[in-house]
């Protein structure tokens, strides 16, 4: 029941039909504008307060950090998205190739144009950021006010132009000026519209306001016309875009990243608008999206390098017979292979063979959550989300299931047909609670209904396994107890976010290393790894005492074994027999030595007046078992000559 690598993959040709390709949903391209202010506020540094962790940089150099950090997590999460940075309120002015002049969009510099990050615009963004080389004066802020209906309307050209066709669109302004047209309605009502076309050509626009201790960022002034929010996705939100404060001890950089990740691509649902039968004539819609999914390196591919620029080389495939003459697709049949025989099906046959009704999730019925073992899951967990576009009011239906499965404990068992064509499977429908009350401790997870995908019977492997018997807690136990309490983590709980897989850190590093002529790093950076130190510090003592303890423990059990083998090699030594009485030997009243003499003891029924040593005795002399009590010796005596007497 492991998961297989290629299950995760696009089957080719009619295969793909069988399995919903989760890459789909994984690689949504998406494409990000960064509009930085260049103002001379934004170039102002920050106070200098003799605290470490103040900041030093100022706003501009924070904000232009923050874009090319994001580039380079871009080119190694998502290599298919697009991110351009454009820089406003610049007293230069360029879009794209033009002369500079500036008479299309004044006060706007593009500096990084729309599209997938390349080593050059990485160049560009570390001279800029760490090199501190402007050259061409790009960062001087203009003397008169930026017009931002103009700039607005640069980045719908930039969008329309190089991102036409992608799912996600966004414009990240980064700014701490809260009223760019302090008195100028018509200038406030001409960006207005300049931000409506923006939102009717599908673009979002995320504001990442900067403030300072002086003064605090005032969304109604301006932005509050030109941002249009999601009431659906922020119903749960009371407060608007996060500000990033300047100076405060939290580094400004760090703030305007953790504010950037926060707004992750909204990615395509795994399926959208299935009907989700909860009863005979009740059914609602949802959505599947999937959360989890393990990333590697993207593939390597072969480039020929024998022209001016390296290309890609690109692979074709031919099906050939045994004497190597191309085959034609129409010459083709599908078939499975049965008891040695190719079994051959027409295509619409084959198409039959895999229907096996349309899609639907019907819940069949509810058990209790601790009836579903923690080993039935086959595949990945879906998380589902209602949707109102099929029928209206899923979202309370569906909010109402939820709250009553996290009040009973239970979950749902439900057949799930994700598409037609199609496996069907049976599924186990969770429930994970709200954030702040969520027993299992994920954060990171959203709240709300899960397919958990459960074995047929065809899945369940026989394994022979012995189950070993429990052990009884003993000192040691109990001391390690101590060890593993005192080295819980954060929170005792395991966050993903926090611990970088470090082998496709580590790879992707190389490869940058590589693209922007920099020197190959040596070491890297490992989070996973133990925190030595701090581990002695916590439970240095108790470890020292268990290892002690430990060793008393091995000793004691040494000694008693060598005991134990000096016992049994002394039992293997053979007994010295002492020479019967004259008066046994003469048979009077010894024990029957011979088996007439204990036939007659046997007849007469004397036999139980012998003691336990003679019982013992005469029985190991017959090869018969001399445990137990002196009835059980007699009864055991008395068998033996009835049988073989």
């Amino acid at each position: 029941m492991s998961w297989r690598k290629d299950e995760d993959e696009r089957l080719d040709g009619d295969e793909g039909d069988e399995e919903l390709d989760e890459n789909d949903y994984k690689t949504q391209k998406d494409a990000v504008l960064f509009a930085i202010d260049v103002s001379k506020s934004m170039l102002k540094p920050p106070q200098t307060t003799g605290d470490k962790k103040a900041d030093k940089d100022s706003a501009l150099t924070a904000a232009l950090t923050c874009a090319y950090q994001i580039m380079q997590q871009r080119i190694i999460s998502q290599p298919r998205d697009m991110m351009g940075v454009l820089l406003f309120g610049t007293e230069k002015s360029k879009f794209r190739d033009d002369s500079g002049n500036g008479t299309g969009y004044p006060h706007c510099y593009l500096l990084s144009d729309l599209d997938i990050p390349g080593a050059e615009d990485v160049k560009k963004l570390k001279a800029l950021v760490e090199d501190g080389e402007d050259e061409d004066e790009i960062m001087v802020p203009s003397k008169e006010p930026v017009i931002m209906s103009n700039m607005l309307f640069c980045t719908n050209q930039v969008f329309t132009t190089n991102a036409a066709n992608f799912g996600s669109r966004r414009l990240f302004i980064v700014t701490d000026n809260d009223d760019p047209h302090a008195g100028d309605k018509q200038a406030k009502s001409s960006a207005a519209v300049r931000a409506k076309d923006l939102y009717d050509l599908g673009v979002v626009i995320e504001l990442f306001p900067i403030s300072r201790e002086d003064k605090k960022f005032d969304l109604s002034k301006f932005y509050d016309d030109i941002i249009y929010r999601d009431p659906a996705a922020e119903a749960g939100q009371s407060e608007g875009p996060k500000t990033s404060k300047s100076g405060d001890g939290l580094t400004l950089l760090n703030s305007l990243i953790s504010n950037i990740n926060s707004k992750q691509t909204p990615k395509r649902s795994y399926f959208s608008n299935l009907p989700f039968e909860l009863a005979p004539g009740l059914t609602i819609s949802i959505k599947g999206y999937m959360p989890l999914n393990r990333q590697t390196p993207t593939r390597s591919c072969y480039v020929y390098e024998g022209e001016e620029q390296a290309q890609v080389v690109q692979s074709e495939t031919a099906q050939v017979d045994f004497a190597a003459r191309t085959v034609e697709k129409s010459e083709l049949r599908k078939g499975y292979k049965f008891g040695g025989e190719h079994i051959c099906f027409k295509p619409e046959e084959l198409a039959e063979l895999k229907q096996m009704g349309k899609k639907t999730l019907r819940i069949i019925g509810f058990k209790k959550r601790s009836k579903i073992p923690s080993w039935a899951s086959v595949k990945k967990s879906i998380f589902i989300f209602p949707s109102e576009e099929q029928y209206v009011g899923s979202t309370r239906v569906f909010s109402a299931l939820w709250q009553k499965l996290l009040k009973d404990d239970k979950v749902g068992i439900a057949w799930f047909v994700a598409r037609e064509n199609a496996h069907p499977v049976m599924v186990a429908i969770f429930p994970s609670g709200n954030l702040d009350n969520e027993e299992a401790n994920t954060p990171y997870l959203p709240a709300g209904l899960w397919l958990y995908p459960l074995p047929f019977a065809d899945d369940v492997r026989s394994v022979d396994h012995v189950t070993a018997p429990p052990r009884p807690a003993d000192e040691l136990t109990d001391q390690m107890r101590q060890v593993i309490q005192n080295l819980q983590l954060p929170k005792a709980m395991y966050d993903p976010r926090k611990y970088p897989n470090p082998s496709l850190q580590w790879h992707y590093k190389i490869l940058q290393a590589k693209a922007l002529d920099e020197e190959t790093p040596n070491t890297i950076d490992d989070l996973t790894l133990p925190k030595y130190r701090q581990i002695d510090k916590r439970v240095g003592g108790y470890l020292a005492e268990w290892k002690e303890m430990l060793a008393k423990k091995a000793n004691d059990l040494q000694n008693t074994r060598a005991f134990k083998r000096e016992f049994e090699e002394d039992d293997e030594r053979p007994v010295k027999r002492a020479k019967p009485s004259k008066k046994a030997a003469s048979g009077g009243g010894g024990p029957a030595n011979s088996n007439a003499d204990l036939k007659k003891a046997f007849e007469q029924g004397t036999l139980g007046k012998m003691t336990v040593a003679e019982l013992k005795d005469i029985m190991a002399s017959k090869g018969i078992s001399t445990a137990g009590r002196k009835a059980e010796l007699v009864e055991r005596l008395e068998q033996w000559v009835e049988e073989n007497l």
